[in-house]
């Protein structure tokens, strides 16, 4: 087996990180004192990160983000993934989906997607760490799968109630069946990293991978899965916290590629986006996340900020078309599920001024409060919220607005007609009203004074 042949085998010939196999979980209470906030270490070492040369993003709606609702039907699964293949485009940004196998539903969906051929997102799977699971992705016949990897002693003694040793060898074992099975990778979840002893047990644990990579000509994926968000962005904070220095690490001393590193937050610190672009830039060539957010808890990166922050860092949209971020959302609204209003990019609000200072400086410009052209990107075009704090600006707005639909041209917010339709908002607060003046409100006040229009 060469590396010319497979590019992410290694030369590797000597254990450097033998396992740190303690009697006590080595659980850091410097750093996770639990009765506190966690401490954020700066440890003096920092470490160059270096970008990786191709980026793209994973999904993980249907079997994280579907840790944290109602499951979605058959039906509503297979409109959100052709919605997710609008929205990857032609060149796989949105390169893989996760799903789950393990009941007759999941299977079902699973058929469901797989029978639509689309090249992206791919279709893999997620099991536990144990053989009879692999048994299933077997049976349904995947190329890759994602594993369960408990890495920090957090899950391996007090959950798993093993060794390090126990944990690693039942790990090796799955690890083994899916090389005798053929399969063209693996996913190794690396569960709880950002809590983990990383000299310990992590780089142990990837040494022992990476050289049965080698042997086998297995493909082995990491996995770096910060499962209670505690990932922090910076390159002189110390380990396990630091993204960068992990990252750094990782591949200064196993020359892991970067396609062969993933990263999955979670958003319990408010940290799971800068998280994400963090791992991007450290060398991470996969982001994974989830459609709005969806996830365990707080959630994770949602999927189309993700794409916004591709389109960003590359300079171009690569193919994707944002225009189905919108259709996400209202179908996500539709089959009942919230949205918060204020959510960037999805939310109903998000590009939605209600300040009339605001309202009077779009009518002169709309660059001027809308972050970018969200009518053509997004099919999202600016829009005012009717309130006591609009000012006759705000009003002004909403009418140069229903006048352009009709290809009528603007008139100046001094206008008698939208001055009396101003008059009746301020009469409505003036009595007491404290709601937002609605849209059927508004088009039958336009409907009275513009009625010629």
């Amino acid at each position: 087996m060469t590396t010319a042949a497979h590019p992410w085998l290694l030369n590797r010939a000597t254990a450097h990180y033998p396992l740190a196999d303690v009697d006590e979980p080595q659980l850091m209470r410097d750093q996770f004192p639990y009765s506190e906030i966690p401490k954020t270490i700066f440890d003096g070492v920092w470490v160059a990160p270096e970008p990786a040369d191709e980026i793209w993003i994973t999904d993980t709606t249907f079997r994280d983000g579907q840790q944290s609702r109602t499951p979605f039907t058959v039906e509503q699964v297979s409109r959100l993934f052709d919605l997710l293949n609008r929205l990857s485009g032609p060149h796989g940004i949105i390169r893989q989906s996760e799903f789950f196998i393990y009941s007759s539903h999941d299977r079902e969906i699973l058929e469901e997607v797989r029978r639509k051929g689309y090249r992206y997102p791919e279709v893999t799977a997620w099991i536990r760490a144990n053989p009879a699971d692999f048994e299933l992705v077997k049976q349904v016949g995947l190329k890759e799968t994602g594993m369960l990897t408990s890495i920090s002693d957090y899950h391996i003694f007090l959950k798993l109630k093993k060794t390090r040793r126990q944990a690693l060898d039942a790990f090796m074992q799955v690890v083994r069946a899916a090389a005798e099975a053929g399969l063209e990778a693996i996913r190794c979840h690396y569960e709880d990293v950002t809590r983990a002893d990383f000299w310990g047990c992590v780089m142990p644990f990837t040494e022992e991978l990476m050289n049965f990579s080698q042997k086998s000509g297995l493909r082995i994926k990491i996995r770096l899965c910060d499962t209670m968000g505690y990932g922090v962005p910076w390159a002189n904070a110390a380990l396990p916290r630091s993204i960068p220095k992990m990252v750094f690490y990782l591949q200064r001393e196993f020359g892991i590629p970067s396609e062969n590193l993933e990263w999955h937050g979670h958003n319990d610190f408010h940290k799971v986006h800068i998280n994400s672009l963090t791992a991007w830039l450290s060398g991470v060539a996969s982001v994974n996340g989830a459609l709005l957010g969806f996830g365990e808890r707080t959630g994770n990166s949602p999927l189309e900020a993700l794409a916004v922050e591709y389109a960003s860092l590359t300079g171009h949209t690569n193919g994707m078309d944002l225009t189905a971020v919108s259709d996400i959302a209202d179908y996500v609204r539709e089959i009942g599920t919230p949205v918060p209003a204020n959510f960037p990019f999805v939310g109903e609000r998000f590009n939605v001024t209600m300040a009339g200072i605001h309202a009077d400086g779009v009518i002169k410009n709309e660059e001027i409060y809308n972050i970018f052209d969200t009518g053509k990107i997004l099919n999202r075009p600016l829009d005012v919220n009717i309130t006591d704090r609009s000012g006759i600006a705000g009003v002004g707005f909403w009418v140069n607005r229903e006048l352009q639909k009709r290809g009528k041209p603007a008139l100046d917010k001094r206008d008698p007609r939208i001055a009396k339709m101003f008059e009746w908002v301020e009469t409505q607060y003036e009595n007491g009203r404290i709601t937002a003046i609605s849209p059927e409100e508004m088009a039958e006040l336009f409907k009275k004074h513009f009625d010629s229009v």
